[in-house]
């Protein structure tokens, strides 16, 4: 590293540097940097710059996607190719995540990994020629992402569990999330998570304590997440495998394809999302012999939490796809011994049926869960969410709108739109309006929506109950 400048000693405090980069960022072409250097705001170099500051905020706790680059208006990036190989050239980068003049090797590997998959998506993926128009080419495009990140690992065993949940939950929560992955990782298990605070760090931080005591190497704390969020929910300082798809579609099938089990703590929007994704795609018939290990849990203050989304899923989906999950409450050695043994049918199907371990191929993903789905106003109003729908096709349009409320609460696209046309409406049949509504009012008394702190939430959404 050279041309260190440090910037004003405020909490702005920023360092001007070049770095050279760690962590497999090989040989970029010239056309690859021209497009990473273009000046547009709406272009690459746009893109470039939020994720990156993203990534040199991370452990910041905010969900708000305009305050970081608010905070470094004069922050910048530029990805430059030398004889000697690449460096990353930063002006006025926030100086937590450097130590001394040196940029911390963490911080420095996501750095790359930012550079790596946002050169890769726009330049690299558009070559391979393939359909995305098209189921298969779809989960191709996914699976060239992950193995051009180097995230799928051939020769080892199933061990990976995702665990999804909110970014914005209680103390008694998180430190529970904390305990799961410490029963996790004491049994050898790696942990997937979208990356960001909350429920996405505390199995990371569980495990990572377990690991060490196992004395357990080549740990992988794995963080997903796509351009959109990682501005509100830049990556927790455990993440040492990051990858950032290009759409939410495209990130929920990675963290499906790649697990092994997922684990659901409580959560808002968001964790729904998720939820109704995984559970829409095992309720598509061609997926009923399939097995996957999804358990919902908490601590015993959070009871009341997983009633609420099991009525919920009951009431919209049919009492049948609670045979699709289980709820354990409070008991954090229990779900680490059940998802074990979940994992084990995993691999023995995997076996039976010849599918690879690192990437869960035989899965059934239809194409209305893969395309992506942009949350305007007239697409929210257009969600078709009635009772006599194939129940796959309801979980669908029913995880487009949670993922509408997730737009217009945390994505600067979804909340520009808010301030500029109102709230979405969300309209369909009246008992399942009413049960949303009861929900997302619930998530909003227990402040899941964001996170506490700042003004009252507002609603991005309104319900049509009558």
């Amino acid at each position: 590293m050279n041309d260190i400048k440090a910037g004003s000693r405020s909490k702005s405090a920023t360092v001007s540097a070049r770095i050279s980069p760690v962590g497999g960022l090989d040989i970029l072409s010239r056309n690859e940097v021209a497009r990473l250097r273009g000046a547009s705001d709406s272009g690459l170099h746009a893109l470039l710059r939020r994720c990156a500051l993203a990534v040199l905020t991370s452990g910041n706790i905010s969900d708000d996607p305009r305050a970081i680059l608010e905070h470094y208006p004069d922050f910048d990036i530029q990805v430059l190719q030398q004889d000697r190989g690449i460096k990353i050239e930063l002006s006025h980068a926030p100086a937590q995540a450097f130590v001394d003049g040196q940029i911390i090797r963490g911080i420095n590997e996501l750095l790359v990994a930012v550079v790596r998959d946002i050169v890769y998506v726009s330049t690299q993926l558009e070559q391979i020629g393939l359909d995305l128009d098209g189921s298969a080419g779809l989960t191709q495009g996914v699976f060239e992402i992950l193995r051009n990140a180097r995230i799928l690992k051939p020769h080892i065993d199933p061990n990976l569990v995702v665990c999804w949940g909110g970014h914005s939950i209680s103390r008694d929560e998180y430190d529970y999330t904390k305990l799961v992955g410490y029963q996790l990782g004491l049994r050898g298990l790696d942990i997937c998570t979208g990356c960001g605070p909350g429920a996405m760090k505390g199995p990371m931080k569980g495990a990572t304590i377990a690991h060490a005591k196992q004395r357990r190497r080549n740990n992988r704390y794995i963080g997903i997440t796509e351009p959109g969020i990682i501005a509100a929910e830049s990556p927790n300082p455990i993440v040492n495998h990051l990858v950032i798809m290009p759409d939410i579609e495209k990130r929920l099938e990675a963290f499906v394809r790649m697990g092994h089990g997922i684990l659901v703590f409580p959560g808002g929007v968001g964790t729904a999302e998720e939820i109704l994704y995984l559970l829409g795609i095992l309720l598509h018939p061609d997926n009923s012999s399939i097995p996957f290990p999804l358990i919902f849990t908490g601590p015993r203050e959070s009871a009341a939490y997983f009633e609420q989304i099991d009525r919920f899923l009951r009431l919209s989906l049919g009492d049948e796809v609670a045979q699709r999950y289980q709820i354990i409450v409070d008991d954090p050695a229990a779900v680490a011994r059940a998802m074990i043994k979940g994992i084990d049918r995993v691999r023995h199907n995997r076996l039976d049926t010849k599918d690879a371990f690192f990437f869960n191929w035989a899965l059934q993903i239809p194409l209305e869960f893969q395309l992506p789905f942009r949350p305007t106003h007239e697409a929210m109003r257009a969600l078709q969410i009635h009772h006599d729908r194939p129940r796959h096709e309801l979980a669908a349009d029913l995880r487009r709108a949670f993922s509408g409320i997730v737009a217009g609460n945390v994505k600067e696209e979804g909340v520009q739109a808010i301030e500029q046309h109102g709230p979405f409406d969300i309209d369909g049949d009246a008992d399942i309006m009413r049960a949303l509504d009861k929900l997302l009012q619930a998530f909003v008394e227990q402040h899941r929506m964001k996170l506490p702190g700042g003004t009252a939430y507002v609603p991005c959404y309104r319900v049509v109950t009558a």
